[in-house]
C-alpha cells in the first residue's frame, strides 16, 4: 500500500517550518515515476489539516537520496524557504549522518575532497578530475565511532551537498555503505540490507525567531546498525520531540 502523510512522524511545527523524518524508500521531491515524494505528502498534510483552500506551500530546502531517511526540515512560507536557503549559501545550515561501511577505516577522522560529475543519461555520479568540464567540488568530514565484524560506524558532516555525494565518496576510497547496490557491494550479504545511511541531526537557526535549533533521530533498529550501539553517539531529548536549543545542551 502507498505512503500517505499520515505515515510520516512530524517531529515539529509551527507557523512557519515543519520537520519530518523521511523514510527510506520516499523521494524527496517528485519525479518522472509519479512515486510519492515529501513534499507531495506534505502538501495534502497542510490542505487536509489547515482548512485552506489548495493547495498548502511547502518549500523543499534540501534533499535525501530515495534510499536514505531521516530527518529533513520544509519551509511553510515563501519568507522561511529564503532564509532557510540563505543559511545553506552561507555554512550555517548543518547536516550530520551515521553511515555503516564496509570494512575498517583507518584512523580516528578525516576529511574526503573529489570532484563528481553526472553524465547526461546515467543515473550514476562519476568522480573525475577537477579540471574536467562540469566537475563539481565534494567534500565531507568523517569520524570513526565504532568498528565491528569488519564494519565500521562512521559520522559523516557534509560541506557540499553533492547528489550521491557520501555512497560514492565513500566507495571511492573504499569503504563503499552497507546495502548499496548502485555504487557498493550491497548484494554480498546473504539477505538483502537497507542502504546504512541515515541523515540524523540538522541544526539551523529558525527564520523568523532565529532561535538555534537541532533535531535528532535514530537509525531502524535493524542490521547493520543493530551491530552497534547507537544510543551511545545520538543522545535524543524524547521529551521535547527530539529537538533542543544549544541552551538546553
Amino acid at each position: 500500500m502507498a505512503i500517505t502523510y499520515k505515515d510520516l512522524r512530524i517531529l515539529f511545527e509551527d507557523n512557519h517550518i515543519i520537520v519530518v523524518e523521511k523514510p527510506q524508500g520516499v523521494l524527496s521531491q517528485s519525479d518522472a515515476s509519479g512515486e510519492p515524494d515529501m513534499c507531495t505528502l506534505l502538501a495534502q498534510y497542510r490542505k487536509e489539516n489547515e482548512n485552506k483552500p489548495g493547495e498548502g506551500f511547502i518549500g523543499c530546502i534540501h534533499r535525501l537520496d530515495k534510499d536514505t531517511g531521516g530527518v529533513m526540515v520544509f519551509a511553510k512560507t515563501s519568507k522561511a524557504a529564503e532564509r532557510l536557503n540563505e543559511q545553506k549559501e552561507n555554512g550555517t545550515f548543518e547536516k550530520k549522518y551515521l553511515t555503516v561501511v564496509e570494512k575498517e577505516v583507518p584512523g580516528k577522522n578525516g576529511t574526503l575532497i573529489h570532484y563528481l560529475k553526472q553524465y547526461e543519461g546515467k543515473d550514476k555520479v562519476s568522480v573525475v578530475p577537477m579540471a574536467e568540464d562540469g566537475a563539481k567540488k565534494a567534500e565531507l568530514e568523517y569520524r570513526v565511532l565504532d568498528v565491528k565484524n569488519d564494519l565500521s560506524l562512521l559520522e559523516i558532516r557534509l560541506i557540499t551537498g553533492r547528489k550521491n555525494q557520501i555512497r560514492v565518496q565513500m566507495a571511492t576510497i573504499g569503504h563503499p555503505i552497507v546495502g548499496d547496490v548502485k555504487y557498493g557491494n550491497g548484494l554480498k550479504y546473504k539477505m538483502k540490507l537497507p542502504l546504512a545511511l541515515w541523515a540524523s541531526e540538522l541544526k539551523f537557526a529558525h527564520p523568523i525567531s532565529k532561535e538555534t535549533m537541532v533535531f535528532r533521530v535514530y537509525p531502524p533498529e535493524i542490521l547493520p546498525w543493530t551491530a552497534f550501539n547507537v544510543e551511545k553517539y545520538l543522545l535524543i531529548n524524547m521529551k521535547n520531540c527530539d529537538r533542543w536549543s544549544e541552551e538546553d545542551k
